[in-house]
């Protein structure tokens, strides 16, 4: 195992990728010769060349474009858009071609693409730049949607995102670039996760926290510290959005009957209202207590620190709502 940094297991999973399949390439604004905005894809330009590294006019509109038209002809792109807020302009291309593509030829066809963008807040970049807006995507039947909350989540969701024969959003969180995590060093060892399945972080049986991203490592902390009172808070890394582990959450509900959604989504109409949804649906009988949520206000990302970081969800803010959800 070697230690290596989030941002240096998305470049890992890019190098094993394109070493292993010569259809898989990347396109994007400044991926090439700059390595991209975050250095995700440092080095890949020398090692696979300007024709499988292309540097692309500023238009996410025509990065969507180029992708899903190599996809359908039977390439693998992955492409960068540097931060989630301008996805905007990728709409008509990923929602209304890329997702239905499937569909509308009968399965005769599909778009195995990939589109990579960093999400959230953290970095003090305002509210063109800090915007997670993954919830639209899980919108849209024939998108999947995952998001690494650890380095070798980054590696193993992003190398099944590129293997998958359609559409995948990868969603990464830039304020998690630095994490540091292991990942094996023979390339065989590296593995792929499957995109649908969550995993239980931290085992418990008093109380549920589901979350994805940024919002792990908050809920690992509101649980470690609720356990100094004898609080036995369970943790589940959803990974994957669309299609998401009910099963997993639903058999957690089961053993400790209560359970709060935490995200750093906007709170309103986001990831974690459908899961609190669904399991009022199907797991009401196991409730004790009232499904808590914890995301970001309805309200744009501000640009102040002081006003960012009272913004952002955290870990006091989700142990006070597994309190209120215990009460």
């Amino acid at each position: 195992m070697t230690e290596i940094r989030y941002i240096k297991a998305v470049n890992q999973a890019l190098w094993d990728a394109m070493e292993a399949d010569p259809s898989v390439f990347l396109i994007g604004e400044d991926i090439g010769a700059a390595g991209g905005s975050f250095k995700a894809t440092r080095d890949l330009l020398d090692r696979f060349g300007p024709e499988r590294v292309y540097d692309t006019p500023i238009s996410e509109a025509a990065i969507a474009g180029m992708a899903v038209g190599a996809a359908l002809t039977g390439m693998r792109p992955v492409a960068e858009i540097m931060f989630m807020d301008f996805t905007t302009l990728t709409m008509d291309m990923l929602v209304n071609q890329a997702a239905k593509a499937r569909s509308m030829f009968g399965g005769q066809g599909s778009v195995p693409m990939v589109l990579r963008t960093p999400h959230g807040g953290g970095l003090n970049a305002g509210p063109q730049h800090s915007q997670c807006l993954e919830a639209w995507f899980a919108h849209v039947p024939g998108l999947k949607v995952v998001c690494p909350a650890n380095p070798a989540d980054a590696y193993g969701l992003l190398r099944a995102a590129i293997d998958d024969p359609d559409p995948v959003i990868v969603v990464e969180n830039k304020a998690l670039y630095a994490m540091k995590g292991d990942l094996p060093d023979a390339p065989e060892a590296r593995e792929r996760i499957e995109i649908g399945k969550g995993r239980i972080v931290r085992p418990g049986h008093d109380a549920t926290v589901v979350a994805y991203g940024a919002a792990v490592t908050m809920a690992e902390a509101a649980a470690a510290n609720l356990a100094g009172e004898g609080i036995d808070v369970e943790v589940i890394d959803l990974r994957s959005l669309q299609p998401w582990d009910e099963g997993l959450v639903l058999e957690s509900l089961s053993r400790t009957h209560n359970l709060v959604v935490a995200h750093e989504a906007v709170e309103a109409f986001g990831i974690g209202a459908e899961i609190a949804a669904r399991m009022a649906d199907i797991g009401f009988d196991e409730l004790d207590g009232p499904i808590t949520r914890v995301g970001a206000p309805f309200a744009p990302s501000p640009f102040g620190k002081t006003l960012e970081d009272a913004y952002r969800p955290n870990a006091e803010r989700i142990e006070a709502a597994l309190r209120r959800t215990l009460a």
